[in-house]
């Protein structure tokens, strides 16, 4: 937590100073306004506490000025007794709460505590409905799984870019989670986004925000997923699946820690982390000029592989108890566990689909057994399987009767097209869910439905 103490008389401001350094809580402070406001404008604080009657800009103005520039910053004001209808004005404009000197000092820290948890709470809950479903811990006792818990503890507690590389459903957001979560930005926001399931005209605004009147439908102002982590942390999944054009003001970012919204005139200051992740050879899109050099030596500081569950199949067990127990209540099965033979069969498996395509065989199993027990005979394996990315050529390949063959001959033209409608078909329609189950980009899967006119 950082907090921005404005006062104009200097034993008021080193006195709440001297507090907030023994409750652990980070401050600066400003002497009036405007240079508060340089102070916002240049750094993020959690929180503002400013005395209302000031010199120059006065603390009401200030509360006018961060408003209309579009600062997100909770403020509590200060004011003497005689001054609390300036006060009721001040909580009108924006102010969170107000505070009448003399004030108890718990009472400060407790309002502090209160209003930035608050705002977090609502940012986590606006970013949770714009991004990814949350994810679950870490799970493994395996040899491949303690190294890659190793390395999680190494990094976690740094502020650099980590890039997260893996095959499709093999837990990289997860990982992403592990290391926000055992970091000292643990208390704030993780805000996950795929960027390969956003539009690409809306990307810009989803990321940085946009003001009103920025676009035909910009009705009112946005506010940003950059800004809504705070000085948490922001997961950009499927990074290789990012515009060129956007990789440019991404880099910015990372170099000055600011951000611009859409039609805005001025650079709003940002700290959240950057965890990034693909499943593609990124150093190909390098070569082939699809992903900027200078941007991905900003984001791969430091590494992670996660390994595929194939590697790690002795995590099987623990994994499918887990994501049973999981599916259980979701699926308000009262009763439900592995009968004799079920955990051997899913370790004799090779999972391409990783532990995503895992969940997605004991959720079946669960809808189709008989009974409470998942026998080994209940599992589709290999049902699941997600198609190759990189396809393209026509190609002579067994293929199974449900295809409507009886294991001939056909193109993987022909079988990639079924595989895309089936997905299609399943998800209603809906392209991003199909593309997930596919293991392929929500951008990939557009440009499939229109070579295959599938409109």
């Amino acid at each position: 937590m950082k907090i921005l103490v404005v006062d104009d008389e200097r034993n008021i401001r080193e006195s709440i100073q001297r507090l907030l350094e023994l409750e652990g809580i980070e401050s600066s402070s400003a002497s009036e306004g405007r240079a508060a406001l340089e102070l916002l404008k240049a750094e993020a604080f959690d929180a503002v506490v400013t005395d209302l009657k000031m010199p120059g800009m006065s603390g009401q103005e200030l509360l006018e000025r961060l408003r209309d520039e579009g600062l997100r910053c909770p403020v509590i004001m200060i004011s003497a007794l005689g001054e609390i209808g300036d006060a009721v004005k001040a909580l009108k404009t924006g102010a969170v709460d107000y505070l009448i000197k003399p004030f108890d000092p718990d009472e400060l820290i407790h309002k502090l505590r209160a209003v930035v948890a608050n705002r977090r709470r609502e940012d986590e809950i606006e970013a949770g409905a714009r991004t990814a479903v949350p994810g679950t811990h870490l799970i493994g006792e395996g040899q491949a799984a303690r190294e890659l818990k190793r390395k999680i503890e190494k990094i976690a507690h740094s502020d650099t870019t980590v890039l997260i590389t893996g095959e499709s459903g093999s837990g990289k957001e997860v990982v992403a989670r592990e290391i926000h979560g055992q970091s000292e930005r643990a208390r704030e926001s993780f805000v996950a986004v795929n960027i390969g399931a956003v539009h690409e005209n809306l990307m810009e605004s989803e990321l940085f925000g946009h003001e009103k009147g920025a676009f035909t439908g910009a009705d009112a102002r946005k506010v940003g997923l950059f800004e809504l982590a705070g000085s948490g942390s922001l997961f950009l999944d499927e990074i290789g699946e990012m515009p060129l054009p956007l990789q440019v003001k991404l880099l910015r970012v990372l170099q000055e820690r600011k951000i611009r919204r859409l039609g805005g005139t001025r650079d709003i200051p940002v700290s959240a982390r950057i965890l990034s992740a693909t499943n593609q050879d990124i150093e190909a899109l390098v070569r082939e000029g699809r992903f900027r050099e200078d941007l991905y030596y900003r984001l791969n500081v430091v590494r992670i592989s996660v390994p595929p569950l194939r590697e790690r199949k002795e995590d099987i067990p623990l994994l499918a108890g887990f994501l049973l127990e999981k599916l259980r209540i979701r699926m308000s099965r009262p009763l439900a566990r592995f009968g004799e033979g079920a955990i051997d069969a899913l370790m004799s498996y090779s999972f391409p689909g990783n532990v995503r395509e895992l969940e997605n065989v004991i959720e079946r199993a669960l809808i189709y057994a008989e009974g409470d027990e998942l026998r080994a005979s209940d599992f589709s394996l290999g049902d699941t399987r997600p198609f190759p990315r990189d396809v393209g050529t026509v190609a002579a390949i067994p293929i199974a009767s449900s295809l409507g063959t009886e294991g001939g001959l056909i193109s993987l033209d022909s079988v990639e097209r079924n595989a895309i409608e089936r997905a299609l078909d399943k998800w209603g329609g809906n392209r991003t869910k199909a593309a997930e189950e596919l293991g392929i980009s929500r951008r990939t899967i557009i440009n499939k439905i229109k070579l295959y006119h599938l409109l």
